[in-house]
């Protein structure tokens, strides 16, 4: 039942206000028994539906898909395996997968708009380069043009500087390191775009998994800087994302 029936039913009578106001509440959500698709999501966060699979077996991350798809629904799973998309991919045969991301990507038109204005997306080594990928997969997906600009660590900090322009122009800036995660902080001092650290869990035993890394990022002398969880390319994508497609 949609939404206008609804309304017309409560107002001729034949819904009461706890019936229809209980129906709005279900309205958008696909009941699969084990999990709940949230299909309104997009329409009411700006931020569709993502299927995390850690946790999920296979056969549950595939479920989840086909209903998707079959919905109508673009597919976004992450920290997915390269098992778990052969099993995707047996019920979406058109999915793609990004096996440094981890990502598996479906959308139903393949000719989408994306914004004119640029995620950078600034990544310290190769070693961080999994979650910075996961950040560009994720801010794709979400519509946005991303620009990876990599490898431009401190430790060799004039590769930085060959390509702050780049960074410069970009409406909103991602940064990705590890190790002592000193780059946001040197990148927020050199633009005038929101900064979106993400701290990373490489580096050596006194990194402390990305916590050493987490704590430098929140403690960043330049302004303008927010700060992610540990590995999180995925939410950093997501905030970027809405700050790069507001009006």
């Amino acid at each position: 039942m949609g939404i206008n029936e609804l309304l017309e039913n409560y107002k001729e009578g034949s819904l009461s206000l706890q019936e229809t106001l209980f129906q709005l509440k279900e309205q958008g959500i696909e009941d699969l028994g084990f999990a709940r698709i949230d299909s309104a999501r997009q329409a009411r966060t700006g931020i569709p539906e993502v299927i995390y699979t850690p946790g999920k077996t296979k056969e549950q991350v595939r479920q989840i898909a086909e209903r998707m798809y079959k919905s109508g629904i673009d597919i976004l799973a992450t920290r997915a395996s390269e098992e778990v998309f052969m099993h995707v991919r047996e019920v979406v045969p058109e999915v793609t997968f990004n096996k440094m991301a981890r990502t598996i990507v479906f959308h139903h038109h393949s000719n989408r708009e994306e914004t004119k204005d640029y995620i950078a997306i600034v990544a310290a080594g190769t070693s961080d380069l999994p979650v910075a990928e996961e950040a560009a997969e994720t801010a794709r997906f979400l519509g946005n043009k991303v620009e990876r600009i990599y490898d431009v660590g401190v430790a060799g900090i004039h590769r930085l500087f060959s390509k702050i322009e780049g960074i410069r122009e970009a409406r909103v800036i991602i940064v990705v390191a590890g190790m002592e995660g000193a780059l946001p902080s040197v990148v927020g001092g050199l633009v005038n775009k929101p900064v979106i650290a993400v701290p990373t869990s490489v580096g050596y035993g006194a990194n402390l998994g990305g916590i050493t890394a987490l704590l430098a990022m929140l403690n960043s002398c330049a302004a303008g800087i927010s700060v992610v969880n540990i590995d999180n390319g995925f939410g950093a994508a997501c905030q970027a994302s809405l700050i790069n497609q507001l009006k």
